[in-house]
């Protein structure tokens, strides 16, 4: 395919995805606000001191974290392990209509669905775990 295919399937892609993403917002009631899980960071002290702890906010917001979706868990013996070949199947704790468990670097932060746009998978958040409740199962 030529690179002017690529980009154009690209484009098409996105377009697919901002259609999805509309009609999600479309579709989600006025009472639906978005969670607001972190306190915004207010100058409280004076003049520079404000400056300084929002310039060390943005320092990062770029760094990189591992983001997994988990269909579900098994655990089998290396015996089996060794058995398996083209085809085989395993049986994962996960029941079929389950909601995703979404994690960011090992720790579960919302649940969601899979959701399917041009061939390409995504999830819905549907349910987003707030900091005293991951503080909770910390605790257990």
């Amino acid at each position: 395919m030529s690179e002017t295919g690529q980009a154009a399937e690209g484009q098409i892609s996105e377009d697919d995805w901002a259609a999805a993403m509309s009609e999600q917002a479309v579709a989600e009631t006025p009472a639906a606000q978005p969670a607001h899980i972190f306190e915004q960071l207010s100058g409280g002290g004076a003049g520079a001191g404000g400056a300084m702890a929002s310039q060390g906010f943005d320092m990062i917001l770029d760094i990189p974290v591992a983001l997994t979706v988990e269909l579900g868990r098994t655990k089998i013996s290396i015996r089996n392990l060794l058995q398996l070949a083209h085809g085989s199947i395993v049986e994962l704790d996960g029941l079929a209509g389950e909601p995703m468990d979404v994690l960011v670097n090992g720790t579960l932060i919302a649940q969601g669905e899979v959701v399917v746009v041009n061939d390409k998978f995504g999830i819905r958040l549907t349910d987003i775990i707030t900091p005293q409740e991951r503080m909770k199962k910390l605790n257990r």
